[in-house]
């Protein structure tokens, strides 16, 4: 656990926390002990992790209305988010599985891995208090929101697909033209194409944002800023 805790940039005082946060049900099944594993730890991580995200994005985007700040916040704490940072802690190597859980898999199903990152905010929670929670997590939360600069609330695909529907025989299609980097660190191209021409092209770290990237390239190139 001290590789764990050395990436995580925290040492427990109470070692047992951390044992718990990384305890999952099939294990603490399979030894005959099955509320001793992390569901109840990564019940509190999630609210822990709910009021951080939402009080750091609340004060960083001031002008922000609620239904755009729900929708971030759910960006950042969803379970694809979660294994990420997870898999960037290289958590799955240290979670206490069950024979069958490990045969299937489970070190990285990204459930699992979401479900302990949460587990192990809440055992940093009980251990060393919110400040301590609240740095973990940001670290990852800002490192997130660096990555999708301003373009946060900004909808590039529909508002170029608004434009091109007002010719109806344009047909408008994203093509994936490129995919790189290790599982925790992906770069994804992605090409825009009108009719069979490309009129765009972006990259991003998940495929979603480098179509939003190409959309918003396209738009720029037809005069249209956003």
């Amino acid at each position: 656990m001290r590789e764990l805790e050395n990436k995580i940039g925290y040492s427990f005082k109470d070692k047992s926390l951390l044992r718990l946060a990384l305890t999952h049900s099939s294990y603490a099944n399979e030894n005959g002990n099955p509320a001793h594993c992390n569901e109840r730890l990564e019940f509190l991580g999630d609210s822990v992790l709910s009021i951080i995200v939402s009080e750091y994005i609340f004060a960083k985007f001031k002008n922000s209305l609620e239904g755009d700040l729900t929708k971030l916040r759910a960006s950042l704490v969803c379970e694809k988010s979660l294994c990420e940072f997870s898999k960037e802690l290289g958590i799955g190597d240290h979670i206490l599985l069950g024979r069958g859980e490990e045969q299937n898999g489970g070190r990285q199903r990204p459930s699992i891995l979401a479900d302990a990152f949460e587990a192990v905010l809440a055992a940093i929670y009980l251990d060393a208090g919110m400040e301590q929670a609240k740095q973990h997590v940001l670290r990852f939360i800002t490192e997130e929101l660096k990555h999708r600069d301003n373009e946060v609330f900004k909808d590039y695909k529909t508002t170029l697909q608004e434009v091109i529907q007002r010719n109806r025989e344009e047909q408008l299609t994203y093509v994936l033209t490129d995919e790189s980097g290790p599982d925790h660190n992906k770069s994804f191209t992605v090409e825009v194409r009108l009719n069979s021409n490309v009129i765009g092209v972006g990259t991003g770290r998940s495929k979603k944002q480098a179509e939003q990237s190409a959309a918003k390239q396209a738009l720029a190139l037809m005069g249209i800023e956003e």
